[in-house]
């Protein structure tokens, strides 16, 4: 006789999992996805920050990414609102965020962030900082405002991804994300597109890598050993959505080789639609092809409860209900590990319990206006 496990049963079953992220125990496989909300004044994450994070938490999502927040260096981004993750201020702000969301029962990393030659001149928090990159050249190929980057700006730029790692773990976090993704300073390196060096961080893919891997040795050296270290990547960039870093399996090999033996934990695979195969001949999505080349487990994003592009989404177009079954499928081959909602969680805190305790039938499609509120 077969018996057909309900699908509330099989989405506890599958997604309510321990999993260990190095030293990190995370009591499911549910993810916040990083999200840019801007409320954060001067940098600074407030109390109403503390609630967003916590009351998601307090609902069932087992690790937070947080936003992507400043690194301490003056050309990281172009935002008073956007978290920063330095200055006393904005890391005392930080470190009651981490409580928060420790007394709610989940853990939380934040994400590092460098936007690199995204910046437009003047803007704050530091508005005479210049944009720098690779090679000076922005995502669409021009050149502009903006320069490369000297061995001094590199190293500045490490040492910043460092330091914050350090303070993440002196506060309370229980690892970090790093933002390789979506066309930002580490992802401008990796790409061809925007690497145009003909130093030792230009050229094939592994030498496209070195930056990035720099700054994942610093980071690891500057964290104890059990502290988990994440990093995003994508293929597609924030205004190129067909760009790859990697045409084929071998391509994506040469450059998640060297940030693993870097000291990369986690790889958090970031794709518009994570149901889409990354390469012709196989199902793999980006997270199962980043598993089953580095052997790291893997969080998979894109879409995640919704149909509907989630650009658009941010973009003021809402999207429609989805199911999970097929993630399901995938979580249980064990093709990647963890799994990221966005929109889902922006639009309703309480996804996590309600998915787990097979309340679908409460889940409520994206409303673009859920942007306009920290709730």
């Amino acid at each position: 006789m077969t018996v057909t496990t309900p699908p509330a049963s099989r989405a506890a079953e599958i997604l309510s999992r321990p999993i260990a992220l190095n030293g990190l125990t995370v009591p499911n496989r549910i993810v916040m996805a990083p999200m840019t909300r801007q409320f954060s004044p001067g940098g600074v994450p407030g109390e109403d920050v503390v609630s967003y994070y916590s009351r998601r938490a307090a609902a069932g999502v087992g690790l937070i990414v947080t936003e992507g927040t400043y690194v301490g260096h003056d050309s990281a981004g172009q935002s008073s609102r956007i978290p920063r993750f330095h200055g006393e201020e904005q890391l005392a702000g930080w470190a009651k965020v981490a409580e928060g969301v420790h007394a709610a029962g989940g853990a939380i990393v934040p994400q590092l962030w460098h936007i690199g030659m995204v910046r437009k001149q003047g803007q704050p928090p530091f508005a005479d900082a210049p944009a720098v990159g690779p090679s000076g050249i922005r995502l669409d190929g021009t050149e502009g405002e903006g320069r490369a980057m000297t061995r001094q700006d590199l190293d500045d730029v490490i040492r910043a991804f460092a330091e914050a790692a350090a303070a993440a773990e002196r506060i309370g976090f229980d690892g970090v994300e790093l933002h390789g993704a979506h066309g930002y300073l580490l992802d401008q390196f990796l790409w061809a597109g925007t690497n145009r060096r003909t130093d030792a961080y230009g050229g094939d893919p592994v030498a496209r890598t070195k930056f990035a891997a720099e700054i994942v040795a610093a980071v690891r050296a500057a964290v104890s050993p059990e502290f988990p270290v994440i990093l995003r990547y994508s293929q597609w960039k924030s205004d190129n959505y067909d760009a790859r870093l990697a045409e084929t399996p071998e391509e994506l090999e040469a450059i998640l080789t060297p940030l693993a033996a870097a000291g990369v934990d986690v790889f958090h695979a970031s794709t518009r639609r994570y149901w889409l195969p990354e390469f012709e001949g196989s199902d793999l999505n980006l997270a199962g092809w980043t598993k089953k080349l580095t052997g790291r487990p893997t969080i998979t994003v894109g879409s995640v409860g919704l149909d509907g592009d989630f650009i658009k989404g941010f973009q003021g177009e809402g999207s429609p209900l989805k199911g999970i079954d097929d993630l399901l499928d995938s979580l249980e081959r064990d093709e990647y590990d963890m799994v990221a909602v966005g929109r889902a969680l922006l639009q309703d805190p309480e996804w996590a319990a309600k998915v787990l305790a097979g309340r679908t039938d409460e889940l409520k499609a994206y409303d673009a206006a859920a942007l306009k509120t920290l709730s």
